[in-house]
């Protein structure tokens, strides 16, 4: 149907699990918010925080399994992780500014980056085939006609 395009799943990878890895870091800033009274055994806060780099980088690393390079997948991986890392520490600024409504904001607006970012390496994944001038359909780079 559609003809692959590497920059569109990379890229698409990285913001699926940055905005994904974010949210999660983000959903469990505000679980603790809502609990500071009380006195919880484990650290949740730690927790949200190992849980939203686990999700971001297997999101990262699903999401550019189609480019076909493993150490691609494994550097989007990563950077994705680091993201999200980046953008749970950039929530505590939403918290400070804005309470636990820039939380719940900041936390809809990194699920939405990462719905989008996913949509769009699925998107640039396509089929590998491409269309011809001529209407035929052209499989891989190299298709002699």
């Amino acid at each position: 149907m559609s003809e692959r395009d590497p920059l569109a799943v990379g890229l698409g990878a990285l913001a699926s699990g940055v905005g994904l890895g974010g949210a999660t870091i983000t959903l469990m800033q505000i679980v603790v918010k809502q609990l500071e009274d009380r006195t919880l055994g484990a650290d949740p806060l730690l927790a949200g925080l190992l849980a939203g780099v686990v999700i971001a980088a297997l999101f990262g690393w699903r999401r550019s399994t189609p480019l076909g390079n493993i150490f691609q997948s494994g550097v989007i991986g990563v950077l994705s992780a680091a993201g999200a890392l980046l953008v749970g520490f950039l929530a505590a600024v939403a918290d400070r500014f804005g309470g636990t409504p820039g939380l719940v904001f900041w936390g809809v607006a990194s699920t939405a980056f990462g719905v989008v970012g996913s949509r769009w390496a699925v998107k640039g994944a396509g089929d590998g085939t491409r269309e011809t001038g001529d209407g035929r359909r052209e499989t891989g780079a190299g298709s002699a006609p």
